[in-house]
């Protein structure tokens, strides 16, 4: 079965770990700090602070920009649910703007009339490996006086007109193992502000500000020394990474193109899309129902998945809070979308086969 992601672990990043354990030193070490440096310079921000998760990344940030009770953060219905639970844990509320059909990326025409005096910031979702529209996002948060924070937890090394994913407000990522990176769990919070980069680095050390000094309420959201090792090695390769997912994509980009029913996943002028999903959508027009088509590729040993069944306000948990907005464009990619294998471990050969399958159905 070709598997819908699969991390390379090379055996550099093996003798990085190693020495990391032979090393004693297995948290709040020196690697931390030196992974730190080395994406915030990847990313072209001041400061990048480690976490434990992508979603510990997302709360951090918005515990560190002053979002709390009963402040509203505007974000997508079409992303994966922790995006809004990182708001409830702050005891803010989610307020839902639906995707634009094209992208699936949060509508900026949709986001003003959301905008109500209790929002305080705007967390987009650079979904599949695709950025939001960040320069119209940027202006209406300047506009209307809110912040934005992006969540790129699937979008490392991804542009928009140059500028990288995670450096136009506060970014936000994920190292889980189906990432374009990995350090099999863990993330990182990208800033250019000297004051949210120390917040972030207090609150997720306990709220500590000096070594056995409590300043604020705080959590374990650190990174280990093991993780960290892993990340540096990742990163070294993510470039390449990201160029054979990209080259993967356009083999399935040109396999897709000429069947009628099947949507590739767009790439827009002056943005790069690094793919961490090759995801499609099946239209009514297509002979077989998108069910049909995942248990057809999978009967053929070709692995797939739904990137999301459910948008998030129709999740059981969302609906008993008392969210009842309709979301269109968001619910009916839902029943329609579909995500193959482009991971850099495929070979040619693996391309091949996905190919032959989608041209078989």
């Amino acid at each position: 079965m070709l598997s819908i992601s699969k991390p390379v672990i090379d055996s550099h990043t093996k003798d990085s770990v190693e020495k990391v354990l032979s090393s004693g030193r297995l948290s709040q070490g020196k690697i931390v700090r030196e992974f730190e440096e080395a994406f915030a310079a990847y990313i072209g921000t001041h400061y990048a602070i480690t976490t434990s998760s992508g979603t510990a990344a997302i709360e951090l940030a918005l515990h560190a920009h002053g979002i709390g009770a009963g402040d509203e953060v505007i974000t997508t219905p079409f992303s994966f649910i922790s995006t809004s639970n990182a708001i409830k844990n702050c005891n803010a509320i989610p307020v839902f703007v639906d995707v634009a059909s094209a992208s699936l990326t949060i509508d900026p025409s949709k986001i003003e009339a959301r905008i109500t005096p209790k929002t305080k910031a705007l967390l987009g979702v650079h979904l599949y490996g695709q950025t939001f529209d960040v320069r119209r996002i940027l202006e209406i948060c300047a506009r209307n006086g809110i912040i934005m924070i992006e969540d790129a937890c699937q979008a490392h090394g991804a542009e928009f007109f140059g500028g990288k994913a995670g450096s136009f407000g506060t970014g936000c990522f994920s190292f889980y193992p189906t990432k374009n990176m990995t350090t099999g769990e863990g993330g990182m919070i990208t800033t250019s502000d000297e004051i949210i980069a120390q917040r972030c680095r207090s609150i997720a050390n306990h709220g500590q500000g000096q070594p056995k000094q409590m300043s604020v309420p705080g959590h374990n959201f650190r990174m280990d020394e093991i993780r960290a090792a892993i990340g540096l090695a990742q990163l070294k390769r993510l470039d390449e990474f990201n160029q054979k997912r990209i080259n993967n994509a356009h083999i399935l980009n040109m396999a897709v193109h000429n069947i009628r029913g099947l949507v590739a996943p767009r790439q827009f002028p002056g943005r790069k899309h690094v793919y961490n999903q090759f995801t499609m959508q099946v239209k009514k027009e297509y002979k077989l129902t998108r069910d049909e088509l995942k248990s057809h590729l999978e009967n053929r040993d070709i692995g797939t998945a739904i990137y999301y069944p459910q948008p998030i306000h129709h999740q059981d948990y969302y609906k008993n809070l008392g969210y009842r907005d309709s979301f269109p464009v968001a619910e009916q990619a839902a029943k329609e979308v579909i995500s193959l294998p482009v991971h850099p471990s495929l070979t040619p050969d693996d391309m091949k086969k996905i190919v032959k399958a989608l041209r078989d159905a």
